[in-house]
Protein backbone atom coordinates (compact mmCIF):
# COMPACT_ATOMS: atom_id res chain seq x y z
CA UNK A 1 0.00 0.00 0.00
CA UNK A 2 2.83 2.40 0.32
CA UNK A 3 2.93 3.19 -3.42
CA UNK A 4 -0.32 4.22 -3.57
CA UNK A 5 -0.73 7.83 -5.20
CA UNK A 6 -2.18 10.88 -3.84
CA UNK A 7 -5.50 10.08 -5.06
CA UNK A 8 -5.87 6.33 -4.17
CA UNK A 9 -4.94 8.09 -0.61
CA UNK A 10 -7.57 10.62 -0.77
CA UNK A 11 -10.31 8.19 -1.79
CA UNK A 12 -9.10 5.60 1.57
CA UNK A 13 -9.69 8.65 3.76
CA UNK A 14 -12.78 9.61 1.68
CA UNK A 15 -13.99 6.32 2.65
CA UNK A 16 -12.97 5.94 6.17
CA UNK A 17 -14.89 9.32 6.26
CA UNK A 18 -17.94 7.67 5.03
CA UNK A 19 -17.95 4.89 7.18
CA UNK A 20 -17.20 6.63 10.18
CA UNK A 21 -20.87 8.65 9.08
CA UNK A 22 -22.18 5.90 8.91
CA UNK A 23 -21.88 4.79 12.38
CA UNK A 24 -22.68 7.91 13.77
CA UNK A 25 -25.66 9.20 12.00
CA UNK A 26 -26.24 11.79 14.57
CA UNK A 27 -23.97 13.88 14.01
CA UNK A 28 -25.16 16.39 10.82
CA UNK A 29 -21.75 16.20 8.28
CA UNK A 30 -21.32 17.41 5.15
CA UNK A 31 -20.30 14.99 2.39
CA UNK A 32 -16.79 15.48 0.99
CA UNK A 33 -17.64 13.81 -2.03
CA UNK A 34 -19.77 16.01 -4.62
CA UNK A 35 -22.75 14.58 -6.19
CA UNK A 36 -22.06 13.15 -9.65
CA UNK A 37 -21.78 15.35 -12.37
CA UNK A 38 -20.59 18.58 -9.91
CA UNK A 39 -16.95 19.42 -10.41
CA UNK A 40 -15.86 21.01 -7.00
CA UNK A 41 -12.54 21.44 -5.63
CA UNK A 42 -12.23 18.02 -2.78
CA UNK A 43 -11.10 17.77 0.19
CA UNK A 44 -10.72 15.07 2.46
CA UNK A 45 -11.86 17.89 6.00
CA UNK A 46 -15.59 17.62 7.34
CA UNK A 47 -17.08 20.23 8.93
CA UNK A 48 -18.24 20.32 12.26
CA UNK A 49 -20.13 22.46 14.60
CA UNK A 50 -16.90 24.24 16.15
CA UNK A 51 -15.78 24.05 19.75
CA UNK A 52 -15.87 26.77 22.43
CA UNK A 53 -12.77 25.80 24.59
CA UNK A 54 -9.53 27.64 24.78
CA UNK A 55 -7.21 26.72 22.06
CA UNK A 56 -4.46 28.67 23.42
CA UNK A 57 -2.28 32.04 22.90
CA UNK A 58 -3.24 33.41 19.54
CA UNK A 59 -0.27 33.40 17.30
CA UNK A 60 0.93 32.19 13.67
CA UNK A 61 1.62 28.40 14.32
CA UNK A 62 -1.52 26.30 14.47
CA UNK A 63 -1.24 22.54 15.74
CA UNK A 64 -3.35 19.44 14.38
CA UNK A 65 -3.78 16.63 16.19
CA UNK A 66 -5.60 13.46 15.73
CA UNK A 67 -5.63 13.77 11.61
CA UNK A 68 -3.90 10.25 11.38
CA UNK A 69 -2.54 7.48 14.13
CA UNK A 70 1.50 6.69 14.97
CA UNK A 71 3.24 4.91 11.44
CA UNK A 72 0.47 6.24 9.24
CA UNK A 73 1.38 9.60 8.04
CA UNK A 74 1.84 9.37 4.13
CA UNK A 75 3.66 11.04 1.17
CA UNK A 76 0.64 13.16 0.68
CA UNK A 77 -0.40 13.69 3.96
CA UNK A 78 1.98 17.09 4.08
CA UNK A 79 0.93 18.75 0.88
CA UNK A 80 -2.55 17.85 1.38
CA UNK A 81 -2.63 19.89 4.70
CA UNK A 82 -0.95 22.60 3.09
CA UNK A 83 -3.46 22.81 0.66
CA UNK A 84 -6.29 22.76 2.76
CA UNK A 85 -4.66 25.85 4.85
CA UNK A 86 -4.08 27.73 1.90
CA UNK A 87 -7.79 28.54 1.90
CA UNK A 88 -7.27 30.46 5.07
CA UNK A 89 -4.13 32.40 3.93
CA UNK A 90 -0.55 32.02 2.87
CA UNK A 91 1.05 29.16 4.31
CA UNK A 92 4.94 29.75 5.33
CA UNK A 93 5.64 26.49 6.45
CA UNK A 94 4.08 22.83 7.10
CA UNK A 95 5.47 20.71 9.58
CA UNK A 96 5.05 16.52 10.09
CA UNK A 97 6.29 15.74 13.32
CA UNK A 98 5.97 12.44 15.37
CA UNK A 99 6.50 11.30 18.85
CA UNK A 100 8.22 8.01 19.57
CA UNK A 101 8.05 5.10 22.22
CA UNK A 102 4.39 5.98 22.70
CA UNK A 103 4.99 9.07 25.09
CA UNK A 104 1.89 10.20 24.53
CA UNK A 105 -1.84 9.07 23.29
CA UNK A 106 -1.94 8.11 19.94
CA UNK A 107 -4.66 10.40 18.78
CA UNK A 108 -1.70 13.13 19.94
CA UNK A 109 1.62 11.10 18.58
CA UNK A 110 1.05 12.63 15.21
CA UNK A 111 1.10 16.46 15.41
CA UNK A 112 1.25 18.64 11.89
CA UNK A 113 2.36 22.21 12.41
CA UNK A 114 1.17 25.04 9.81
CA UNK A 115 2.69 28.73 9.93
CA UNK A 116 0.95 31.01 8.47
CA UNK A 117 1.89 34.29 7.23
CA UNK A 118 -0.56 36.62 9.37
CA UNK A 119 -2.40 36.07 12.76
CA UNK A 120 -5.58 36.34 10.84
CA UNK A 121 -5.29 33.32 8.68
CA UNK A 122 -3.85 31.51 11.59
CA UNK A 123 -7.42 32.40 13.15
CA UNK A 124 -9.55 31.33 10.67
CA UNK A 125 -7.80 28.00 9.80
CA UNK A 126 -8.33 27.19 13.44
CA UNK A 127 -11.91 28.15 14.03
CA UNK A 128 -12.62 25.84 10.80
CA UNK A 129 -10.32 22.75 11.46
CA UNK A 130 -10.43 22.44 14.24
CA UNK A 131 -13.27 19.43 15.15
CA UNK A 132 -13.42 18.83 11.47
CA UNK A 133 -13.25 15.29 10.45
CA UNK A 134 -10.47 13.99 8.15
CA UNK A 135 -10.12 9.84 7.43
CA UNK A 136 -12.80 9.28 10.02
CA UNK A 137 -11.36 10.76 12.68
CA UNK A 138 -12.12 14.46 14.50
CA UNK A 139 -9.19 16.86 14.71
CA UNK A 140 -8.01 18.66 17.39
CA UNK A 141 -6.78 22.04 16.78
CA UNK A 142 -5.05 24.75 18.86
CA UNK A 143 -2.21 27.37 18.54
CA UNK A 144 1.23 26.74 19.33
CA UNK A 145 4.08 28.95 20.30
CA UNK A 146 5.83 30.43 17.41
CA UNK A 147 9.27 30.98 19.01
CA UNK A 148 9.25 27.23 20.01
CA UNK A 149 8.22 26.32 16.08
CA UNK A 150 10.86 28.12 14.91
CA UNK A 151 13.57 26.31 17.19
CA UNK A 152 12.02 23.12 16.09
CA UNK A 153 10.63 22.31 19.46
CA UNK A 154 7.89 20.72 18.21
CA UNK A 155 7.55 17.71 21.24
CA UNK A 156 5.02 18.16 24.07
Amino acid sequence: MNDASGEDAFLRRARLSQQQRSMNATAPQQSILPAQGQHQQRSPFITTPAQASSKGTPSTVILLTNMVGPGEVDDTLQEETATECEKYGSVVRCLIFEVQNGKVPPEEAVRIFVKFSTMASAERALKDLDGRFFGGRQVCGRFFDERRFELLQLAP
